[in-house]
């Protein structure tokens, strides 16, 4: 049999077009957002107050800011929908392939086994709530921005601060966890990044146990990147590891380039130690 190859580009070349593409519609939906905030309080700096509380003219552009969190929803839910369900598969695949180029063997050989299928479907189940879940939060802090903006509009006394609005309420950025402020631009790129490569790479160590029957990769990685973080002290390239260590660690930090390669002239060996070096 003539085995088929996939010859030229490396993994991670083949997966930046799907993080390239995908950050570009993260960037997009969240836009959205931002121009409806600009918007909003350019209306807010040029129509002065009235007795009555509100005017008509600044009622609408509060009414179409509204109309834009929803115009957001959808299009962040969209690009949500179409990575977990689509995109992630195909990395998924791409993976399983490149593991099986690496080792000279025919593409043909990887297909969608329910051990595959249950891997996919628990990642992108994983990674849509948590995309999900920024989404709804950029949502949450536009509405308490859209409040702020009413409540200052309802200020007689002119103190109106269109800077300090802006300042609290910055909806190009994304709250983590230790309540930092990262712009949305990076945290798309990280994100995508982690999830594609966490993807790949379980995929390709899965293929290589499952469809190679091998049970030791060698790792390629960025020099001094370490195996859990990126900081510790157990170095992760040029290394082999055991494909259930390489399954728990396939990435161990944002904008990581680990790669798994496989080792079939070592199956059967018994006497090789998970971390060792080349």
């Amino acid at each position: 049999m003539t085995t088929r190859v996939r010859r030229g580009r490396t993994l991670r070349q083949r997966l930046l077009s799907y993080i390239t593409d995908a950050v570009t519609r993260l960037r997009q939906a969240w836009s959205i957002l931002t121009s409806a905030q600009t918007r909003l309080l350019n209306a807010l700096a040029m129509i002065p107050p009235t007795r009555n509380g509100i005017s008509r003219r600044l009622r609408q552009a509060l009414a179409d800011f509204n109309g834009s969190l929803g115009d957001f929803s959808r299009a962040a839910t969209a690009f949500a929908e179409r990575w977990a369900a689509t995109d992630l598969p195909l990395i998924y695949r791409e993976g399983a392939w490149t593991m099986l180029d690496n080792a000279l063997r025919d593409t043909s050989l990887f297909t969608w086994t329910d051990r595959h299928r249950a891997a996919i479907t628990g990642a992108s189940a994983q990674y849509y709530a948590d995309l999900t879940g920024r989404i709804s939060e950029a949502l949450r802090r536009a509405r308490v921005f859209l409040r702020a903006v009413q409540d200052a509009a309802r200020d007689m006394s002119g103190r109106v601060s269109i800077t300090q609005l802006r300042q609290d309420h910055p909806l190009d950025t994304v709250v983590y966890s230790n309540q930092a402020r990262h712009p949305v631009d990076a945290w798309a790129m990280s994100a995508v990044t982690w999830q594609a490569v966490t993807t790949a790479n379980t995929a390709a160590c899965r293929t290589a146990l499952d469809e190679l029957g091998v049970h030791f990769v060698e790792v390629r990685d960025g020099n001094g990147c370490g195996w859990q973080t990126h900081d510790s002290e157990d170095k992760a390239n040029g290394t082999l590891r055991t494909i259930q260590d390489a399954l728990a660690h396939p990435t161990s930090h944002p904008h990581c380039v680990r790669e798994f390669l496989p080792r079939l002239d070592i199956i059967g060996r018994t006497n090789i130690l998970s971390g060792a070096p080349l």
